[in-house]
């Protein structure tokens, strides 16, 4: 129903929504306005935020249009005049897929309403108009609002502000664009949702992640046994670096502390000093070592204040 559709727009917070962007500023009558306007005298939109468009779909809307018209009309803002040659009229603003199809459907002339617009508003009105229909996948909403940051200066909050999210939606959308390119493409293809990738940031490096991600595709894990996955991981140590090779010298010295103490001993170098690190693996082998370091040590205690 309608209705239905109304509410969920509202729940996701699209309260400002691409009618707001568009009556931001005056529409003065000559330059402004619903037209029809040749799909020839249309070139796309190249702050457009939708990266790819599925030739299946797009097929369906020209099958649509071709038997009932389009409906919604495009938005377009004029080009300013470069060359007194022919040349498109218009640039597209919002509704690149429904231009497509249009022109798929052998259309000649479309709906559109002309307005003036600088680039920041042509990247955030078709940002809006592709949230609003669910059109983007989340890699594409997060490189949008990555683009407005970027090529705008505009901060997370007058970001969401524009979009009609909230700040923490932006944010998590934009940690997106961390993951390795390899989850990237599982996301975009479909084979994995959002809510596997967000899981999937609960683990701090990559390999990690990429690990997890096959186990993913092999075993078709929901987003909650994900998460869980990602719990048990985090909780694990990570794995200690690998130790560099050591000098002959230093390699000598930790056999004689072995040997004396009769437990593994490791010896560290650095430029200010090291470590040694003497292992035990019970609290009889404890005893054993602070025996023979601290008693010794409370043995020759004596000698050296008479030595004195």
């Amino acid at each position: 129903m309608p209705g239905d559709g109304v509410q969920r727009r509202e729940k996701r917070g699209l309260g400002r929504g691409l009618e707001a962007l568009i009556s931001a500023s005056p529409l003065p009558s000559p330059t402004s306005g619903l037209v029809m306007v040749h799909v020839d005298d249309i070139v796309p939109n190249p702050r457009q935020p939708r990266m790819s468009i599925d030739a299946e779909s797009l097929q369906e809307l020209a099958d649509s249009i071709r038997e009932h018209g389009l409906i919604q009309p495009l938005i377009v803002t004029r080009r300013e005049e470069t060359s007194v040659e022919v040349a498109p009229r218009y640039q597209l603003i919002a509704g690149e897929r429904r231009w497509q199809a249009a022109r798929l459907a052998g259309l000649q002339q479309v709906p559109a309403i002309v307005k003036e617009a600088t680039p920041q508003q042509m990247l955030e009105l078709a940002l809006v108009e592709n949230i609003q229909r669910a059109d983007l996948n989340p890699l594409e909403e997060a490189a949008a609002y990555r683009h407005l940051m970027d090529e705008f200066g505009l901060t997370q909050e007058q970001v969401a502000e524009k979009v009609g999210r909230n700040r923490v939606s932006v944010a998590n959308s934009l940690r997106l664009l961390r993951l390795p390119d390899e989850v990237k493409s599982s996301l975009a293809e479909g084979r994995i949702t959002e809510g596997h990738a967000r899981a999937l940031l609960g683990l701090d490096r990559p390999e990690a992640q990429l690990k997890l991600l096959k186990i993913i595709d092999k075993r078709g894990l929901s987003v909650r046994q994900t998460e869980e996955a990602v719990r048990r991981l985090s909780a694990q140590p990570a794995p200690a670096p690998a130790r560099l090779p050591i000098s002959p010298h230093t390699e000598a010295l930790e056999k004689t502390f072995r040997d004396a103490l009769g437990t593994k001993v490791s010896l560290t170098r650095s430029r200010r000093g090291g470590k040694l690190v003497i292992y035990f693996y019970s609290e009889e082998e404890l005893q054993s070592l602070y025996d023979l370091i601290v008693g010794r040590a409370a043995q020759d205690e004596p000698r050296r204040r008479d030595a004195t």
